[in-house]
């Protein structure tokens, strides 16, 4: 991965990219689907960032951890990870790209970095352990500063 060739789009849509490391700590969270009417019920108040995905075996989360601690005890099934922290990468995102992820990934794999992605609609966002959260921030600010150098 080392040396990876970069596309000249994605170069320059890495060059406008704004990395913003979120201060708060998060938790992944899968809930036992069987849970799901009560997920559905408690986590409507949820404020940003939050994320909820419902499928057919799971409800998983990424949510602040203050907020986790205030429903956890509501559910009997679940397994939860953290703390984490929220990058999102402050570009919008035509749905159409491709490849993004891919060298912010392998960049931070290099590094020995592990992710959890998460993509909206118009941007992108990873989770990395807190511990490596300034590492996997100084690693992007390089890949951006390289990218905007060429």
């Amino acid at each position: 991965m080392v040396g990876m060739v970069i596309d000249v789009n994605i170069r320059r849509l890495l060059a406008s990219t704004e990395v913003d490391l979120h201060p708060e700590p998060m938790m992944i969270v899968s809930i036992d689907s069987r849970e799901e009417e009560k997920a559905r019920n408690l986590l409507g108040e949820l404020k940003a960032f939050s994320s909820v995905t419902f499928d057919h075996s799971e409800v998983s989360l990424v949510v602040k951890v203050e907020e986790w601690e205030e429903i956890e005890h509501s559910f009997n099934g679940f397994l939860a990870e953290g703390p984490y922290r929220l990058i999102t990468f402050d570009i919008v995102l035509d749905l159409s790209i491709v490849g993004f992820l891919a060298v912010v990934s392998a960049r931070l794999a290099e590094a020995g970095i592990s992710i959890y992605a998460l993509s909206t609609f118009l941007r992108d966002h990873i989770l990395v352990k807190e511990e490596d959260a300034e590492g996997a921030e100084k690693v992007l600010l390089q890949l951006i500063e390289e990218s905007r150098g060429d």
